[in-house]
């Protein structure tokens, strides 16, 4: 007899119905016209003899795993248990040793959980038992009750001649239905060649995902840093996948949408594990990127797993401080357009060979530190990296310079026309630090221009921008002047 206590309602919704899905193209086969008894079996995780996983970075992975089946010639129901509860049941397929000893007629997906309301959903109509504790007499007393409905996972009973609802006390079942099950299962009807089998089962499922994530220290001079790359892997798909060959692949893979909302599962958490050294080996793969982990590990479900992607040291850094303007400003007359505007900080790294790195970084969040005086490291800013191949640049933010800030007016302006401007820039920038340092000023012009008088030389580093690399002396002040024609139309 199965017994639970109702005296709170229920706040988890019910589960579909287990749903009928058409099996795979590849191994399915018309059934034969006579209806033969199916023998039944089971197959949990304990069969596998091999698992593999590829987890994508956007919540999905592949699942690849072989298990020893024990079967029955002829016609076989296999339940196939232990799969991810986030399974897409329409990409499994299912492979036996040669192509003619297994085929698949019917495959379904059953997710109907035994849960209390699920259990009470299939005894509507029935009749339970439930329990209520006599405080006077020190034990419960004991009323049968026939189940009219479930709303909302409170039951509507009928008890002896009332109808009543909302009665507290502990319900217990008779057994379970035969159309519950304990976890997410695939249910196959087979016709099997021969009773021992090794069975080769793919399937895709969300509730994988990884990401990378990066730890930068910097040297004393900012010029230097060593760079420490962790993979992040996240399973919340439903199942465990022990001893698992795991592959990683990074890039934007596209992927078909569907049009109705899925089940996503429940919220990461559990366990938080660390590699020592990097443990992946990376290789390409169509036009993507494949890490594929040098030793097998285990991927339990709701864990969080860290494993070293890379380490590099003495990578040679190149520290900006940038200091932006606007295409707009060119189009109006504004007078003093920022004052104390803020300069930003940014490290440009070159992901080369030659540069200790020259591995395909995937895209990931870099975290950056740098040791006080004291010798104890400090957190100096962060910033998200986009997938980088080898030989390209990543630049990277941390933020905005405390000490080091510029003004930027507009001298004079005049327009000819409704689409044309001369105009006069005065740039201010001053240094309170104790050495001197070099801001890259960003001019962002667009349309047609013609930079007319300069107190410097500028550099033209495209159609619509050029820029000043401006020297500042300690606790100093430089300007920049410039006057420029523009038409935007």
């Amino acid at each position: 007899m199965i017994r639970f206590d109702f005296k709170a309602p229920f706040v988890r919704p019910a589960l579909a119905l287990a749903a009928l899905v058409g099996a795979s193209a590849a191994w399915t086969s018309r059934a034969p016209a006579q209806s033969a008894q199916a023998t039944s079996k089971v197959s949990t995780s304990k069969d596998r003899t091999e698992v593999s996983i590829t987890v994508y970075n956007s919540d999905f992975g592949l699942v690849r795993e072989v298990r020893d089946l024990d079967l029955a010639p002829g016609r076989v129901a296999l339940e196939f248990r232990d799969v991810a509860s986030q399974i897409q049941p329409e990409t499994v397929s299912i492979k036996g040793p040669t192509a003619d000893s297994l085929r698949v007629f019917e495959q379904n997906y059953r997710y109907d959980l035994l849960s209390p309301e699920t259990l009470l959903n299939k005894y509507v109509g029935k009749k339970v038992r439930v329990y209520r504790w006599n405080q006077q007499l020190g034990k419960e007393d004991a009323f049968d009750a026939e189940v009219l409905s479930v709303n909302g996972g409170q039951p509507v009973l009928k008890m002896g001649n009332e109808i009543t609802y909302g009665f507290p006390g502990r319900f217990a079942f008779p057994e379970v239905p035969a159309n519950l099950i304990a976890k997410p299962t695939l249910v196959w009807m087979l016709d099997a060649k021969q009773a021992k089998q090794q069975v080769e089962v793919n399937y895709l499922t969300h509730g994988l995902g990884w990401k990378a994530d990066y730890v930068l220290s910097l040297d004393e001079t900012d010029t230097k840093g060593d760079l420490q790359g962790w993979v992040t892997l996240t399973n919340h798909s439903g199942t465990s996948f022990e001893g698992a060959r795991l592959k990683l692949v990074a890039g934007d893979v596209n992927r078909v949408r569907p049009s109705y909302p899925g089940y996503y599962g429940l919220p990461m958490g559990g366990a938080y594990a660390k590699a020592e050294a990097p443990a992946f080996r990376e290789e390409g793969l169509f036009e993507y990127h494949l890490y594929t982990l040098s030793q097998p590990t285990d991927v339990l479900n709701n864990e969080q797993k860290q494993v070293s992607l890379l380490e590099a040291k003495g990578i040679a850094i190149d520290k900006k401080l940038i200091f932006y303007g606007q295409q707009y400003w060119f189009r109006s007359s504004y007078g003093q357009v920022s004052s104390n505007q803020k300069i930003g900080v940014y490290l440009d790294i070159v992901n080369a060979e030659k540069n200790h790195l020259g591995m395909p970084l995937p895209k990931g969040i870099v975290r950056v530190y740098k040791a006080d005086k004291s010798g104890n490291k400090q957190f100096v800013g962060e910033d998200n990296i986009d997938h980088t191949p080898r030989d390209e640049k990543v630049r990277v933010k941390l933020g905005e310079a405390f000490d080091v800030v510029g003004d930027r007016k507009q001298m004079s302006w005049k327009g000819f026309g409704s689409c044309t401007s001369e105009s006069e820039w005065e740039i201010s920038l001053r240094n309170h630090k104790d050495a001197a340092v070099v801001v890259e000023d960003v001019e962002p012009i667009g349309g047609d221009w013609e930079v007319l008088s300069e107190s410097q030389p500028h550099q033209k580093k495209d159609a619509f921008t050029f820029t000043y690399d401006v020297k500042i002396p300690a606790k100093g002040e430089t300007k920049v002047k410039y006057r420029v024609r523009v038409k935007w139309c």
